[in-house]
């Protein structure tokens, strides 16, 4: 890492014309000078990007043979890839009845993946192993762009190896999409603010856009960051630039309202119902039950915007009050809980010092300046995201985390050159960064590794020591301070800076190899190391709980579904288990129990035309037949188990139209269930010989019986 490297952040920008352009001339002008203003990578860059590029790529899909499917969304992915139409809108079972309780983005990936290669637990995470080696090369290069070759090896190498992203890319959810495609609006806007070009920041506009079908008004999140990096340092007029950002910011919000445009526009019949709402409408997902329920704790309310207002999945217990009205500091610090910083903040300490060096060092510096920019830009990203998350609801899910590493990333790399080449100049006013940093992200590792001193219990002592060698090997080549040439002290110093790197690196990298290991390589949550085992174990007391509370004595066969409640308004659906290490799998390997199996066979054999298979009250006792048969069966009450559908006079029509034939009662219940319920008793036949609450109900409604037992 040469002292006088140069990098595209070190080459000044031309300076804008009184018509605001950059004066470089037209597109070819300025692709001659996009070639020649950098210096030529160092020949060992490739060679490094690939090796990295590998690393992430083993951790991601380590194993995937024996990915699990993640319940709820695996069972929607499989509903997608069987119809264009559930494709399309996102829809939880084959029929088409209710929609996932997001927008489906992130899904589609998955659904194509299916029709590819097959309904497998691995063909369901390839997608995500894809999005995340893209997501460390589009990492590499927009760092690239923004501070030189050296900043950008160090943040996609960081990047790989943070263990909340050695999670995530192996878990088939909304995050590692969502990711990618702000990943990729960064990349867009530093290009453009490097030239003061329109098209470039429209394509940032699309990629936001994109990350808002994979995880809704969290994609919008990133717009300060882009915005002020376009607003402040773009090479054009004023004018010019806020008419550029309002072009890019419309067709950011068209592309991001365009599923909920569709479905708005769609007539109700024509479409699968919008799971999360009360009103059907796509608009009160997205917002409400979406977004404003997950910051209850901060007194936000959804209230009157048409959405589901409950912090539960049907079958578990609602979460108590808390009895507080206002957020505690514990709230508010949970991003320093152990299970959160031991997958994303190994490098808190570095990061926070590079933004502020990053920027008071720079200061003074003309507006264009783009090495400040990007500060600004990694700054205002991490700023953001983290008091969203300090705020908001995100229990036990770490793979939220990802869109936290990128600016901790791209801040540890820039910022670990800049402290470099300002030790390399000597002088008192910067020179302390360097092993400032190193001090402080090594110390700050050995505590967290003390956290957990069962596990990995050599990490701490390790960085330590690590650590006090760089600062040996820094201080022997300092001028003066040791015999020899030049030559021999920048050897010295390049071997404590890579100690130093080593040692800062080393945790992080500890943790995400756990992925290896098979005890820790599946979590279903994103988390790695024995917060993954946390996770598992918490998935299992769930699994009992439920099976005490709703299944005593399993009187209808049905076999429960082993997955938590993290908790939190509008909790996310926890991981489920691979078939092959399910318990209540069949010996044929189907994934359905012998009872389920009788009941899917009985119901599909006398199916008829009916639109349904059967119907069920909630969509637990559904998902093991959609997730293992694709079958076409009507859940009833959504995600929460309090979305209003069906409603009476439409299960009603249903059956009356030849749509519905069988209906299966039984727990857990749904508030659409509960109401339906008496109704089906009353006038439709109990099936004998099936383990199951099972009823055969006519097309012509039958006249009121009260026969026992129903």
């Amino acid at each position: 890492m040469p002292a006088n490297a140069t990098s595209p952040a070190s080459t000044p920008p031309a300076a804008p014309t009184p018509t605001g352009r950059t004066g470089r001339g037209g597109p070819l002008a300025r692709v001659r000078a996009s070639r020649t203003d950098a210096a030529p990578p160092p020949t060992y860059a490739r060679p490094a990007l690939l090796a990295i590029l590998a690393l992430a790529a083993v951790l991601f899909a380590w194993d995937i043979q024996h990915s699990a499917f993640h319940t709820f969304y695996a069972e929607t992915a499989r509903s997608m890839a069987e119809s264009w139409h559930a494709f399309l809108f996102g829809s939880f079972d084959p029929g088409g009845s209710i929609t996932i309780d997001k927008l489906p983005g992130f899904l589609w990936p998955q659904a194509l993946s299916v029709r590819i290669f097959g309904f497998h637990p691995w063909a369901l995470t390839l997608p995500q192993v894809i999005e995340g080696v893209l997501s460390v090369a589009v990492l590499y290069r927009a760092v690239r762009r923004w501070a030189g070759e050296h900043p950008a090896l160090l943040a996609a190498a960081a990047f790989a190896v943070t263990p909340a992203i050695a999670g995530l890319f192996r878990t088939p959810v909304e995050d590692p999409a969502f990711t990618l495609c702000v990943l990729l609006a960064a990349d867009a806007t530093l290009r453009a603010a490097r030239q003061g070009r329109l098209r470039p920041l429209v394509a940032a506009g699309v990629w936001v856009g994109l990350g808002f079908q994979a995880k809704m008004l969290e994609a919008w999140g990133v717009l300060p960051a882009l915005g002020l990096l376009y607003a402040f340092s773009a090479p054009t007029a004023l004018r010019r630039r806020l008419a550029h950002l309002s072009v890019a910011g419309a067709v950011c919000l068209a592309v991001s309202a365009s599923w909920v445009l569709l479905v708005t526009f769609t007539p109700a019949k024509d479409r699968p119902y919008v799971d999360g709402t009360t009103n059907n409408s796509a608009v009160s997902q997205v917002v409400g039950y979406n977004f404003l329920n997950r910051f209850s704790s901060v007194n936000v309310s959804a209230a009157d915007t048409g959405s589901v207002a409950v912090s539960t999945m049907a079958g578990t217990a609602p979460a108590p009050p808390t009895g507080r009205s206002r957020p505690t500091a514990a709230q508010w610090l949970k991003m320093f809980a152990p299970s959160l910083v031991s997958q994303i903040g190994w490098l808190y300490p570095a990061a926070a010092l590079a933004a502020v060096c990053g920027l008071v060092w720079r200061r003074g510096r003309p507006r264009t300046d783009p090495l400040r920019a990007g500060f600004v830009l990694w700054a205002v990203w991490l700023a953001t995201y983290f008091l969203v998350f300090s705020a908001g609801a995100i229990g036990g899910h770490t793979y939220y985390m990802g869109v936290l590493a990128v600016p901790l990333a791209a801040l540890f790399g820039a910022g670990t050159v800049q402290f470099w080449r300002a030790w390399l100049r000597g002088g008192r006013r910067r020179a302390w960064a360097l092993p400032t940093v190193v001090v402080a992200t090594v110390a700050w590792s050995a505590a967290l590794a003390r956290l957990f001193p069962t596990f990995l219990p050599w990490l701490a002592p390790a960085a330590v020591a690590l650590g006090v060698g760089a600062l040996v090997l820094m201080a022997r080549a300092r001028p003066g301070r040791t015999a020899g040439t030049g030559a021999v002290r920048r050897r010295t110093a390049v071997l404590g800076l890579v100690t130093g790197l080593v040692a800062m690196l080393l945790p992080s990298a500890a943790w995400a190899s756990s992925v290896l290991d098979p005890e820790y390589g599946h979590s279903g949550m994103g988390s790695t190391g024995p917060v993954a085992n946390w996770h598992r174990l918490a998935a299992e007391r769930a699994a009992a709980a439920r099976l005490a509370t709703h299944h005593p004595r399993r009187p209808d066969g049905a076999t429960p579904n082993p997955n938590p409640n993290e908790g939190g308004a509008a909790a996310e659906p926890s991981p489920g288990r691979s078939p092959a290490k399910s318990a209540d799998a069949s010996p044929d390997g189907s994934g359905l129990t012998a009872v389920q199996q009788q009941l899917l066979a009985y119901t599909r054999a006398h199916q008829g035309g009916a639109r349904y298979v059967f119907a069920t009250t909630s969509w637990r006792t559904a998902s093991p037949y959609i997730l293992h048969a694709g079958a076409a069966v009507l859940p009833m009450g959504g995600f929460t188990g309090t979305a209003p559908t069906p409603t009476a006079a439409g299960f009603r029509a249903l059956v009356a139209t030849g749509q519905l034939r069988y209906v299966v009662l039984g727990a857990p219940t749904t508030d659409p269930g509960r109401a339906i319920a008496p109704w089906v008793r009353a006038h439709c036949d109990r099936v004998p010989g099936q383990a199951h609450r099972l009823y055969r109900c006519a097309p012509e409604p039958a006249t009121a019986r009260s026969a026992p037992g129903r």
